[in-house]
């Protein structure tokens, strides 16, 4: 279960006797997040009001956590990530280098009638992450889109539209090019909608453009 940042936090030396959460004195964690048992908060990152990180993240320095924004446990958001509210990344979900996960379909400063936007002109729209799914390094996701359980998108994408799980996506915009196991490494095809995972031997079967673990 989160915990309150607000309790027992050593911000000073950025341990938390109590839980093991470690919180940079140069971070900047919002009173009304919730911080999971084992986490740390690097130099620079912010968390703002009311986001929910898991248990054991590792949130990079520079990265951001914007309102309402809920991480599960074991997730990574490397150096100046930036995670938009209302997006929900999954237990495992890696976020690599200055990724972006966007929330404004039609971005704009102002109304048509010239008027800086406030909060009541526009809805956001949040991305969600998977299990286990990886976005690498300077990918953008383009809000809605939900990328599938241990997918992985390759650095530099742009994703316009949902990924598949296991679904290997590159490009911009970004195309499905083949698939990925729980070990993130390239399936190889063996023939008759099987594949099998180079690194770990676990074997996966397409069916309709699906893909599941062999039973």
């Amino acid at each position: 279960m989160a915990t309150d940042k607000g309790t027992g936090t050593d911000k000073g030396t950025g341990t938390d006797k109590g839980t093991g959460t470690r919180i940079a004195s140069t971070a900047d964690v919002d009173d009304r997040a919730r911080i999971g048992e084992g986490t740390s908060v690097w130099h620079l990152a912010q968390i703002r009001e009311d986001a929910t990180v898991g248990r054991d993240c590792n949130i990079g320095r520079g990265a951001y956590v914007g309102p309402g924004v809920r991480l599960g446990d074991n997730v990574k958001l490397q150096n100046y990530a930036l995670v938009y509210e209302p997006a929900v990344l999954g237990d495992g979900v890696f976020i690599g280098p200055a990724a972006v996960l966007t929330n404004d379909e039609y971005p704009r400063a102002v109304t048509p009638d010239g008027r800086l936007k406030t909060a009541d002109d526009w809805h956001a729209v949040g991305v969600t992450v998977g299990e286990g799914a990886s976005i690498s390094a300077r990918a953008v996701c383009v809000a809605p889109v939900r990328i599938g359980r241990w997918a992985l998108v390759a650095a530099g994408a742009v994703v316009t539209r949902d990924v598949p799980e296991y679904g290997l996506v590159v490009g911009v915009p970004a195309r499905r090019v083949g698939w990925v196991g729980r070990a993130g490494v390239p399936l190889v095809a063996k023939g008759g909608g099987a594949f099998v995972c180079p690194s770990t031997g676990a074997e996966y079967v397409e069916a309709g453009g699906v893909l599941s673990e062999a039973q």
